[in-house]
């Protein structure tokens, strides 16, 4: 675990109340109950909703896929490499990311559900996507892999990481959500990919060749 992990216990609570809070209203995307982590032997991480770091409303409403997903997506931003490894500073880069796909792409909001920034911070990307995971059984349609969008799960990894390693605070986060991730929706170690295994693309990078170490650490985690 990364080592402002305290930090993070400190945060949770309020972040967790966010996730809470917005149950209600997000309640199409997976009934009336309260938002809450499908019990299990990985401990939730802290996760900051997309209130939390002002977000921007989507630019229309979101899909809903009525079925869990069956594997994860790694992605790097290709964004310049941060030596800013602070809260803010992912909070920042999520407003960076929806700004980019929103008006560049032309996208109804941030295409990939989580992100993961170079801090080790975790946030909600696509809206909906928290309240999804902590129930388990359902998913927001994102869009970040062609031909997958319904079907997996995708997190972006702040930087680029063609020639250089990802610091330590964010490859521990990765393990840790992809763990907790893979737990709330039965998806087997296994099933985890990178950009590059499904649409011609150099993403993520290095990350990509530390695949079966991130599968060995997240099959660890789960106790398999």
């Amino acid at each position: 675990m990364s080592a402002h992990l305290p930090r993070r216990a400190v945060l949770r609570g309020a972040v967790l109340l966010g996730a809470a809070a917005g149950a209600t209203a997000l309640s199409q995307f997976g009934g009336d109950r309260d938002a809450r982590a499908v019990a299990g032997a990985v401990d939730q991480p802290t996760i900051a909703n997309c209130a939390t770091w002002g977000a921007r409303p989507p630019s229309s409403a979101v899909s809903v896929v009525q079925s869990r997903p069956n594997k994860i997506i790694i992605h790097h931003t290709a964004f310049p490499n941060t030596t800013d490894y602070s809260l803010a500073q992912a909070y920042r880069n999520s407003r960076d990311i929806q700004d980019l796909h929103m008006d560049t792409n032309g996208w109804l909001d941030s295409g990939q559900h989580f992100t993961n920034s170079r801090g080790g911070y975790l946030t909600e990307g696509r809206h909906g996507s928290l309240y999804a995971l902590l129930h388990g059984q359902t998913m927001v349609q994102g869009a970040h892999c062609v031909g997958q969008n319904s079907q997996a799960i995708g997190i972006e990894n702040d930087g680029i990481y063609l020639d250089v390693q990802p610091p330590q605070a964010l490859w521990d986060s990765l393990i840790w959500f992809c763990a907790f991730t893979c737990q709330q929706y039965g998806i087997p170690a296994s099933e985890i990919y990178g950009h590059k295994d499904f649409n011609n693309t150099q993403c993520p990078g290095l990350l990509h060749d530390r695949l079966p170490e991130l599968r060995s650490a997240v099959a660890a985690r789960l106790g398999g």
